[in-house]
């Protein structure tokens, strides 16, 4: 394994580890500790070690000071096992002990991060283990996978014959119990008071294969927990910026607000929960992912 030259100038351990035989990446700072906990969850058709921007998050959580831990949960979405699944759940969770028995863990500080298929794993972790984590960064993610299954079907993307592969076909009076288990929506609203910022980009899925609502969706769901039901989004507004990539003018910001790699053009808070809508598609920011997320201690 290559390491940058940050994380060999930094860093006393870093090292593929097995865990319950999933592998991780594991890197531990040089020093005494305690160190927050940086957990990054690989996309959908990755695993650990290959999956989108995974060097730019892992040098950033070097240059922080961070541990940082990228574990596999059962690897890429096309298998049982995969997918949000119990077993994948719990191979993160068990990556976390992990970790905490492995480097001094500042326990006030464990955030979590991900983006598209970790997008939805990071939800996914937030609703079933809401107490593990200070905060939680979900970039473009997927939240319901029965009409995540009609969109990529009907576009003929190679997800929806991925989840047949994980739930055992396509949706039916048979198999929708198992997309309503692997679906973060199920869960969220037990995820209530966590901070959960959530980011989308207005051009997903005509540039991206995840549909702006899914975004939109979740952030909802998080609204009515918080108690914030004036924060929900109207399904009219949602409609307008899948169908026409725009932020509706009533509620976008006067003009797009520089914030990282791409420019804001809305932010809205429900307590706890945020989603911003950035110009851009299926991306993801995990340096601004990093930021935000170092605001928060437990």
């Amino acid at each position: 394994m290559i390491l940058s030259l940050l994380l060999l100038a930094t860093t006393a351990f870093a090292a593929d580890v097995d865990i319950n035989g999933q592998k991780a990446i594991l890197d531990i700072p040089q020093g005494a500790g305690p160190f927050p906990l940086l957990v990054h969850l690989h996309s959908w058709s990755a695993s650990y070690n290959n999956s989108s921007e995974l060097k730019i998050i892992r040098d950033e959580a070097a240059r922080r000071h961070w541990v940082f831990l990228s574990p596999d949960f059962r690897g890429p979405n096309d298998r049982p096992e995969a997918c949000g699944s119990d077993l994948a759940v719990a191979d993160i969770v068990n990556a976390v002990a992990y970790a905490k028995k492995t480097a001094k863990i500042d326990g006030k500080r464990i955030y979590l991060v991900g983006g598209s298929g970790g997008g939805h794993m990071s939800l996914m972790m937030a609703g079933r283990h809401p107490k593990l984590w200070t905060a939680v960064s979900s970039w473009v993610p997927i939240s319901d996978l029965k009409a995540w299954y009609t969109h990529s079907q009907a576009k003929g993307l190679r997800y929806a014959k991925m989840m047949e592969q994980c739930c055992g076909g396509p949706p039916s009076a048979t198999t929708d119990a198992e997309y309503h288990k692997r679906s973060p929506l199920t869960y969220l609203a037990k995820a209530k008071g966590l901070p959960i910022s959530i980011h989308v980009g207005i051009h997903d899925g005509h540039t991206g294969a995840v549909p702006v609502p899914h975004s939109f969706w979740a952030f909802n769901t998080l609204a009515i927990a918080n108690g914030k039901q004036d924060a929900v989004f109207q399904e009219q507004e949602i409609r307008h910026m899948a169908e026409q990539q725009q932020v509706p003018a009533s509620i976008a910001l006067p003009t797009p607000q520089p914030n990282g790699k791409f420019p804001t053009l809305l932010q809205r808070s429900a307590g706890t929960a945020r989603i911003v809508i950035f110009e851009g598609g299926h991306a993801t920011d995990f340096i601004t992912a990093a930021a935000w997320l170092a605001q928060f201690r437990r």
